[in-house]
């Protein structure tokens, strides 16, 4: 049975093996199929252009784009240099044999110096140079053997060498854009405008052909007018008029007039392209018509008014597909915007992605770092008592004759002695339990010199656990930041993925309402109207009275139901006086806050450190720090605690995190015994919700009317122990609220008072006025009174008034019929 199975196995596998092959060759077979087709059409469209290239002649004897285009094949792609010059050579053989020589010529001598200068240079820079150099010389040989020496020979040479120079910088720009595959995001203005030199470089080519007795050169360069006119409007459309107007002109001198025609209707056709296809054709027919009329040129105007009508016939049959994907190449085309849009959201997510990507490895570090500190206090326990009673044998037991006897015999007697005066030692510092002595002793024959040895090895014990404690707490420390880290980083992915949510109803619905307002708005863009979370962006002809705070703002406020203010104003363009305006939620409460602050005997530096501070996600926070004793070191203390506070919630680190961290730093980070407590409201301005995070603080105080309330939590001052979990102690104010928070040297003050607690709700419930400043003013002015006129210890009191925010415009109320 066995055999058989290993057999079918062998064969099942012997058979994928043989399936492999064949799948790769099937694959590779495809892929060379795919190729083959790609040269093809590779091949194929340079033995078109080269061709048409080889029929150009300018001037009626010059012919400049021949060894230009050779030169960028050349250095394009080396594969196809034989297929361009035999189309190069087979074009100029159709127009005389005289041109055909002087290109066979001209190709040897561009090879020639092609290849000496390879030899020194490798610089595409001196592709140009070599160019002029080799028609230079190939025109100049050719005039002189055929029609002798002269200045203007050489001077005709020189003119056909350095237009050649010219259109292979041209054509480096323009010839790639035609063969390669390659996406472009967008076109600049200079790649245009040698694409189009190259266009109307290969209608020239076409001159002198006639269907019909219409010149084709003229109807393919209307076409290519209606085409960019329709595609990139008035500007691009009269700017490839003029330069296919300018090169057939060189190329035919009776094509001169034309230049004005193309010209005139590539503007009217680029002014009248929002009536689609129909509305560019109605202007070459009017330049035409117009041109044909007023102007004197050589060919009948029905003739020219048949050309634009095959030119308008062919761009009406041309897909719209094909006019979609040019758009997307031409800059202030919508295709162009999307296509920018479309790539900039790849980019967002692609961000967004790594983003993720970093934060998912960040939090499992962070689960790594964790997983390094469980197993249990138990199992530790255990672990860390064999260790030391091992240590302990080795030094006492090994040497002993009752080895064998102790720890075989009576294992569990031995142990459970030994592990009894282990605990004595630690919890006494000394063996005081004469019963545990006596019973040890009747045990072991040498246990003066056990417990000797187990004094001894405790104090290294206890140096070796406050290490491992120390390490156990960094990794700790270490593990909460990459957390912490972790979120923010998540937080930063979904704000970089934040997109326009489709809001076309409410997007209609706000600007009827502003029109109805009697403001006229250009755009309004909705990208979120969640409550306490509104994000408007509107733009308006202009902004010179602060009409989106006056009216439009008060306008969403009536509504959206929630109050909404102007967020950022900027200007839309830098010509025009559009501007726009991003609205968004505004709080619904703020805060007004007193402080109150003295140091002990009058001093300077005072040992307590406060501070208040808005955070972006709608949030206010009030910290108070008291470091141990008075002076200049528990200033630093205090300072050091709040600056790390600050800095640590500002990054968008949760606030137990941020309290957490701060603690393992500051009992890390110094190995004297120097605490400081922090006191800490994290107050929501959208629902009132404050979060009180106290650490080894005094309670603080809630007033609402007449009645005081006291908001306490029990932990340990920051630095005082390694591990420390805080108390969240979370309550509810309303408009009107005044939160008291202070420093141990208000609360300890009165030495008149037994019940503190009382003496201070006693006090602040007395107090009559509701100003934040005045109240602080007031309760350190009582509290230095009740203490004989002296202050005994740092004094910080900070009150804090929440009330309802009060938008600058009331809210405005108008009628407008909603959309079904």
């Amino acid at each position: 049975m066995l055999h058989r199975l290993s057999l079918k196995a062998i064969g099942g596998q012997a058979a994928e093996w043989m399936n492999e092959p064949a799948s790769m060759v099937k694959e590779t077979a495809v892929t060379r199929s795919t190729v083959t087709t790609q040269s093809f059409k590779t091949t194929l469209i340079i033995l078109i252009l080269g061709f048409l290239l080889g029929r150009s002649v300018i001037l009626f004897e010059l012919v400049p784009f021949v060894i230009p285009f050779l030169a960028v094949i050349c250095k394009w792609r080396r594969s196809y240099t034989l297929a361009a010059g035999l189309a190069l050579i087979a074009g100029s053989a159709t127009v005389s044999f005289v041109f055909a020589g002087f290109t066979v010529v001209a190709i040897l001598f561009y090879l020639l110096f092609q290849g000496i200068s390879n030899t020194f240079f490798e610089q595409q820079r001196f592709i140009p140079i070599v160019v002029l150099a080799s028609v230079t010389v190939a025109r100049f040989l050719g005039l002189l053997v055929t029609e002798g020496y002269s200045i203007y020979h050489l001077l005709t040479a020189a003119i056909e060498g350095g237009l050649a120079m010219i259109v292979t910088m041209i054509f480096f720009q323009s010839v790639p854009l035609i063969l390669e595959k390659k996406k472009k995001l967008t076109l600049k203005s200079e790649e245009i405008i040698c694409l189009v030199i190259l266009l109307a470089s290969l209608m020239t080519g076409t001159v002198g052909w006639l269907i019909f007795q219409l010149s084709v050169e003229q109807i393919v360069a209307r076409y290519v007018v209606l085409i960019f006119a329709f595609v990139g409007g008035a500007a691009i459309g009269s700017t490839v008029g003029v330069v296919t107007g300018l090169i057939l002109s060189l190329a035919n001198v009776a094509n001169l007039f034309y230049m004005s025609l193309l010209a005139f209707s590539g503007l009217l056709g680029g002014l009248l392209k929002e009536g689609k296809k129909i509305s560019v054709a109605l202007g070459l027919i009017i330049a035409t018509l117009l041109m044909g009329m007023y102007a004197d040129n050589q060919v009948p105007m029905q003739y020219s008014l048949y050309e634009s009508l095959v030119a308008i016939a062919l761009f009406m049959i041309t897909p719209k597909k094909w006019t979609s994907e040019l758009s997307k190449f031409i800059p202030g085309t919508m295709e162009h915007s999307q296509e920018q849009q479309q790539y900039l959201r790849k980019i967002r997510d692609v961000t967004a992605g790594k983003v993720e990507q970093f934060s998912n490895l960040f939090l499992s570090l962070s689960k790594s770092f964790s997983l390094l500190e469980t197993g249990g206090e138990k199992s530790n326990r255990e672990r860390e008592v064999d260790l030391f009673l091992s240590r302990v044998t080795e030094q006492t037991c090994q040497t002993c004759m009752k080895k064998h006897h102790c720890w075989t015999k009576k294992f569990d007697e031995t142990y459970g002695l030994m592990e009894q005066l282990m605990d004595e030692y630690e919890e006494e510092g000394e063996i005081k339990n004469r019963q545990l002595i006596a019973n040890w002793r009747q045990h072991c024959v040498i246990d003066e010199r056990v417990i000797s040895i187990m004094k001894k090895e405790l104090n290294q014990h206890y140096a070796s656990m406050q290490l491992k404690q120390q390490l156990i707490e960094s990794r700790r420390l270490v593990a909460d930041q990459l957390k912490g880290v972790s979120k923010v980083m998540e937080d930063f992915a979904k704000d970089i993925q934040r997109e326009k949510k489709a809001h076309e109803k409410q997007e209609s619905e706000i600007m009827d309402a502003i029109q109805n307002a009697g403001i006229d708005v250009d755009n309004v863009d909705v990208y979120s109207l969640e409550t306490g979370s509104v994000d408007i962006e509107i733009t308006l002809p202009s902004n010179d009275y602060n009409e989106g705070e006056k009216i439009v703002a008060p306008l969403l406020s009536d509504i959206l139901n929630e109050t909404v203010i102007v967020k950022h104003v900027e200007p839309s363009s830098l010509t025009g006086s559009e501007s726009r305006i991003t609205l968004g939620s505004t709080k619904a409460f703020v805060v007004r806050e007193g402080v109150a602050h003295a140091a002990k005997g009058g001093r300077l530096v005072s040992g307590d450190s406060y501070s208040t501070m808005e955070l972006g996600a709608g949030k206010y926070a009030i910290a108070i720090s008291d470091g141990m004793g008075n002076g200049t070191r528990a200033h630093i203390e205090s300072q050091e605690t709040i600056g790390l506070l600050k800095n640590i919630l500002r990054s968008g680190i949760e606030e137990t995190v941020a309290i957490k961290s701060i603690n393992s730093i500051l009992s890390l980070r110094s190995e004297d015994e120097v605490f400081s407590t922090l006191d800490l409201a994290m107050i929501d301005l959208q629902d009132g919700l404050v979060k009180f995070l106290k650490v080894g603080s005094i309670p603080s105080y809630v007033k609402r009317g007449d009645k005081v309330k006291a908001v306490e939590a029990g932990n340990l001052p920051i630095g005082i122990i390694q591990e420390m979990d805080v108390d969240v102690v979370t309550e509810a104010l309303k408009a009107g609220d005044l939160l008291i928070m202070m420093s141990d040297g208000i609360y300890e003050a009165p030495t008149v008072a037994e019940n503190k607690d009382v003496w201070l709700k006693r006090v602040i419930k007395e107090i009559e006025t509701e100003d934040p400043q005045e109240i602080a003013d007031i309760l350190m002015e009582r509290v230095i009174r009740e203490s004989g006129n002296e202050i005994h210890d740092d004094m910080t009191v900070i009150v804090a008034k929440l009330d309802h925010h009060l938008p600058k415009w009331a809210t405005i109320s108008i009628p407008y019929e909603k959309r079904a």
